[in-house]
């Protein structure tokens, strides 16, 4: 039998997949990969200040999160610049700011690999309720906004037109996004959250026809990359982030591949 540090990690490692799933279509569909990347990389500086301030990490990183999307979302209100430049210069300013202040806090030892690429192996009991609480929590908001979300991410003006509001929306998904980021970082790490994301959305789309079955398939996806990834890992010896994410990679090819299959056939 496996051992109770790997169903620990397995739980905890589904859990956040089975949200991620979801939440990752809708950046597919609204192509906001950057924003996850950007949010990834404030993740660094949340750590640091957890660590500063006394307080679980991952408190820290929720905070960074949160204040990244709310100062994304003004900025691209004002339209001064290009989304793309916004992300540029959030994201890489928190990573350099988070980079830095760990380097001055000398009486800390950081597990920065850790934190870089994920330690999914040592989530507590404590880890993964509070994944499966968060996850919880996700999945009723998302589906309390999911029409409105939808309807922004196809058409805003009309969604605009209907009386919902585009910015409260965006920014509540965005929320939703710092919360993911916050509990998957211990899985896979603040370099492949993006990851964990976009691949099991884009390999569902496949075989999708609607949008609540390629959130489902997603989270699926996910659940399956994290399931096959921790055989790999505890099969291999390899680095348990890093091998849910090539996993979820592999899956993709896989799905691309029978969907090219079943399209010649149909022809």
């Amino acid at each position: 039998m496996f051992e109770e540090f790997f169903v620990r990690a397995l739980l905890g490692g589904v859990g956040v997949a089975l949200i991620a799933g979801p939440l990752g279509c809708f950046v597919v569909w609204r192509r906001m990969a950057y924003f996850g990347d950007a949010l990834a990389h404030s993740a660094l500086l949340g750590v640091a200040l957890g660590l500063m301030l006394s307080i679980h990490p991952i408190l820290g990183v929720l905070a960074a999160g949160i204040v990244l999307a709310v100062t994304f979302t003004l900025l691209q209100k004002q339209q001064q610049f290009a989304a793309d430049t916004v992300l540029g210069l959030l994201a890489h300013s928190a990573l350099a700011l988070g980079l830095v202040t760990l380097g001055l806090m000398e009486n800390l030892r950081v597990d920065l690999l850790g934190y870089l690429f994920g330690d999914v192996l040592a989530l507590s009991w404590t880890d993964v309720l509070v994944i499966y609480g968060g996850s919880a929590l996700v999945l009723v908001a998302l589906l309390t906004i999911w029409r409105r979300l939808l309807a922004v991410t196809v058409e805003p003006e009309l969604a605009q037109a209907d009386g919902i509001n585009p910015l409260v929306i965006r920014l509540l998904f965005s929320l939703l996004l710092a919360v993911v980021v916050a509990m998957a970082m211990q899985v896979v790490g603040v370099l492949l959250i993006t990851a964990l994301l976009i691949i099991p959305a884009a390999a569902a789309r496949r075989f999708a026809s609607t949008p609540e079955q390629m959130a489902v398939l997603a989270a699926l996806t996910g659940a399956a990359s994290v399931t096959l990834g921790l055989w790999g890992s505890f099969t291999f010896d390899t680095a348990s982030g890093p091998s849910i994410v090539v996993a979820a990679m592999c899956l993709f090819l896989l799905a691309n591949l029978a969907g090219l299959i079943v399209g010649k056939t149909q022809n």
